[in-house]
């Protein structure tokens, strides 16, 4: 069974939709909405009600991905529409945990500032969305976040309080951080090479 790219049909041409109205898209618009519900939860102290809320969150994010290409549902709003999203939700999630003082400053700053450095690449290269494949890095790197920040909050509770859950979470989040450097590297020169090859007209497959 596949984990990254699962649902992928072998030998089956996909076509890409242009409507917003898919099921993929759908889901990764709730999910995006439980953002501010976790912020409510972890300022309020609620840590048990938003460890399950970060759950729903990690596994809809592998969810959405699974329906558009089990269902043939692939868009060309859910290319940019999923990546803004888990964009946008790590870093709310990740300052949350710094401000509340869950997690070390490190952990916005290894999120925040490479994602920054593309942002400003990607917007003086194409002035928008550069469409590059999503590395295995970098999906892997997604995986660890989707774990280690559930178990950090966890290790925060009464009943994870004492328990090895807050030092595993930190070294999953420490190596997850560590991938998503080296991810925003790869990104960054990929993006430079296409912005190359489209300037000299030559053919770019990524």
């Amino acid at each position: 069974m596949r984990i990254i790219g699962a649902g992928t049909r072998d030998n089956f041409e996909y076509r890409e939709l242009t409507t917003f109205w898919t099921v993929p898209n759908i889901i990764t618009v709730l999910r995006f909405l439980l953002v501010p519900l976790f912020v409510w939860q972890t300022v309020t102290f609620h840590y048990g009600w938003a460890t399950l809320t970060l759950v729903i969150l990690g596994s809809s994010d592998w969810i959405d991905g699974y329906a558009a290409r089990r269902l043939d549902q692939i868009s060309s709003v859910g290319k940019w529409l999923d990546p803004v999203a888990d964009r946008l939700a790590l870093i709310v999630i990740a300052s949350t945990f710094v401000a509340t003082q869950i997690a070390p400053p490190w952990l916005v700053f290894s999120i925040v500032i490479p994602d920054v450095i593309l942002i400003a690449n990607t917007w003086v290269l194409f002035r928008g969305n550069p469409h590059l494949p999503v590395s295995n890095i970098g999906k892997i790197r997604t995986a660890l976040l989707l774990v280690g920040t559930p178990l950090l909050l966890l290790g925060s509770t009464d009943w994870g309080s004492g328990t090895p859950l807050g030092s595993i979470s930190t070294w999953v989040l420490a190596l997850a951080c560590v991938l998503h450097v080296i991810a925003a590297c790869g990104y960054f020169v990929q993006g430079r090479r296409k912005a190359k090859a489209l300037k000299a007209g030559t053919p770019w497959s990524g």
